[in-house]
């Protein structure tokens, strides 16, 4: 459960970080899923930042019998989804990023209803939650983001390098306005993050890789727009809270 203090500064801020919501044992299970399962290798593929660099990704729609939904169905992750979109959420997708060390690229300023926005949902009732492998800090491109910056709405994107950025124009004015948080984190903790909020991230120029694996939701309202025609996703299960232990 969350506090009254804790929502009250996600709707002002547009984010909270909790701590320790996964467990050393349940980290090292997923890097290991990471590292030698099979998902995140059959469904990687590489994005450039603008200057070049690269950052790859896996990224899936679907809720399987696999330690990443497992993970994405605890209760700990789905009933703060639920009480900071004030409703039922839908489970939307998932997606593991690696920056690898020395060479893991940027991700450019933009809000993720940016590109949602032109998948077909109609209002920004969407979240992420975005949860530490490794330690996430300012030496290895650890996620930035802008306090309160998801009230000023959806903002005009365009591609930068093989990514989907804020207009740059735009961004060189709110950079002026709004206060840049480096969200540095340790294994375990997730930061809950408003589908407005203004993020981004550097290149990952230390010795370490810094890995990450987030969880995105729609509130069960929100309908998406496809063939012309409005859909609503079923309600996220809600799985077992040892269940990513219980995971082969």
């Amino acid at each position: 459960m969350l506090s009254f203090s804790q929502v009250s500064q996600y709707e002002r801020d547009g984010y909270i970080v909790l701590e320790n919501v996964f467990s050393p044992e349940e980290v090292a299970k997923l890097l290991d899923a990471v590292e030698q399962g099979e998902k995140v290798s059959r469904m990687s593929y590489t994005v450039k930042d603008g200057s070049g660099k690269l950052t790859k990704l896996a990224l899936w729609f679907d809720l399987a019998d696999d330690i990443w939904s497992a993970a994405s169905t605890v209760p700990r992750i789905v009933n703060p989804v639920r009480i900071l979109l004030g409703e039922d959420a839908s489970f939307f997708h998932g997606k593991v990023m690696l920056k690898e060390a020395k060479t893991g690229g940027a991700w450019e300023w933009h809000q993720d209803y940016g590109y949602w926005y032109d998948q077909g949902f109609m209002y920004p009732n969407l979240i992420s939650a975005f949860t530490a492998l490794d330690p996430a800090t300012i030496e290895n491109g650890c996620l930035r983001v802008l306090k309160g910056s998801h009230k000023l709405g959806r903002l005009s994107h365009q591609y930068v390098g093989t990514q989907t950025g804020a207009d740059p124009d735009r961004m060189e004015q709110i950079l002026s306005q709004f206060e840049l948080v480096p969200v540095e984190m340790k294994p375990g903790s997730v930061l809950f993050f408003h589908s407005n909020l203004l993020h981004s991230s550097a290149a990952n120029l230390s010795d370490y890789p810094r890995r990450s694996f987030i969880m995105c939701y729609n509130a069960t309202s929100n309908p998406e727009m496809k063939k012309g025609e409005l859909n609503y996703r079923p309600s996220c299960p809600v799985g077992p809270d040892n269940g990513i232990l219980a995971c082969p």
